[in-house]
């Protein structure tokens, strides 16, 4: 296998990331699985894509699209004015986990938020994903904020 190749996602790259966004408990529950990218979703990238504080990443290996997560670069006035980096939607193919694809995808983006000058990096998980939260706390993250969400989406 070659190496890890990370780079911004283009329009082609779409289904595969709902494939892999799609291949998981929580995801199956809420990402389309018939192979069909809704409107929405095409939507969402493109505003993604014209969003200089928004990069949707994929890692690629031999041509094949392995691991993708979202960069959202979030201006603040704390930390005397410092920019946050918020890492979400990460997932590696399921028959490539635990393989360090996910540690190489972290060592990336941090090293690229350090470069940038980020001030600091943020990820919410899932609470059933105890394995994740374990893999996050190996990177050096630390659980300091009880975070909560209101789900907004149709028929609630």
């Amino acid at each position: 296998m070659s190496a890890l190749a990370f780079r911004d996602a283009r329009r082609d790259d779409v289904p595969a990331i709902m494939g892999l966004l799609a291949a998981d408990s929580l995801g199956a529950t809420r990402e389309a699985t018939n192979g069909v990218v809704p409107e929405t979703v095409w939507h969402a990238f493109e505003i993604i894509s014209r969003d200089p504080n928004n990069r949707q990443i994929v890692a690629e290996q031999d041509g094949r699209i392995v691991g993708c997560m979202q960069l959202t670069f979030i201006p603040g006035l704390t930390y005397a004015g410092g920019t946050r980096l918020q890492i979400e939607g990460v997932r590696v193919a399921e028959d490539l986990r635990r393989k360090g694809i996910g540690r190489s995808m972290f060592a990336w983006a941090i090293a690229d938020a350090r470069a940038k000058g980020i001030r600091l990096v943020q990820l919410t998980h899932h609470a059933s994903r105890g394995p994740a939260d374990a893999f996050y706390r190996s990177l050096g993250f630390t659980p300091s904020h009880i975070g909560m969400k209101l789900d907004l989406g149709a028929g609630s």
